[in-house]
């Protein structure tokens, strides 16, 4: 299984920042965020990793060079403009493959989310060794977070690894920011055209062929400097 992490964004709500730095390059607890995510998969045993960046993109790829330094193999995907996560998503479909991957936000803090568990969500056969139709089978596994006191409507719905639109009380949750796609999903994005993965979620949410759980160790949005500094506050 491939990796792809997000390090497009611009991080305006981290200026000023990022007006010299990318946002997945600062660090928690000494070490950049988007490290974390690479020691976490290389853990896992993922070491074929996929970075797209704009955004001082270059700075990105000084400090993690090959990735060689990590013991992962760590191809980049530049965008000139930040075409989002689902255009970004179709723009490094070269370098992705045609099998499941796993796709992760820069600026997540998740220091023991243990990657091993990505791989075999996505099944192609049901328990007797059939194959699902198509049309019926999950298309991305999203890993939901209890709500946030900053998001507290959440984004989707979930019953019985079913995500869903319909936010209910007590079954609505945050998406993570981390997922496994099927790359088949974003035939119809031409490579260049911005786009959000959110509008793809609710689409194939509608057709009942998204699927999630819900993760319950540490994790952060570092959307503010305000989170980062509380994260980085000492213990």
């Amino acid at each position: 299984m491939k990796a792809m992490i997000f390090a497009a964004g611009r991080g305006e709500r981290m200026r000023p920042l990022t007006d010299t730095i990318p946002k997945p390059l600062l660090k928690v607890r000494g070490r950049p965020l988007i490290v974390w995510h690479i020691v976490n998969l290389v853990r896992a045993g993922i070491t074929e990793i996929v970075i797209n960046h704009a955004h001082l993109g270059h700075m990105i790829e000084e400090a993690l060079g090959d990735g060689s330094k990590y013991g992962a193999t760590i191809r980049y995907s530049p965008e000139s403009v930040a075409l989002e996560t689902a255009g970004g998503i179709a723009n490094a479909r070269h370098l992705l493959g045609e099998e499941p991957f796993v796709a992760i936000a820069g600026d997540v803090y998740c220091p023991h989310f243990d990657f091993e568990q990505v791989k075999n969500t996505l099944e192609d056969n049901d328990l007797w060794g059939q194959p699902y139709p198509l049309d019926k089978r999950d298309v991305a596994w999203l890993y939901l977070v209890k709500n946030p006191a900053h998001h507290p409507e959440g984004d989707f719905g979930l019953h019985s690894f079913s995500v869903s639109n319909e936010r209910e009380p007590g079954h609505t949750y945050t998406y993570s920011g981390i997922g496994v796609y099927r790359p088949s999903m974003f035939d119809a994005i031409t490579p260049g055209q911005p786009e959000k993965l959110v509008t793809l979620m609710r689409e194939y949410a509608a057709r009942g062929q998204l699927g999630g759980e819900v993760y319950r160790g540490a994790w952060t949005d570092v959307g503010t400097i305000e989170r980062l500094d509380q994260l980085n506050a000492p213990l």
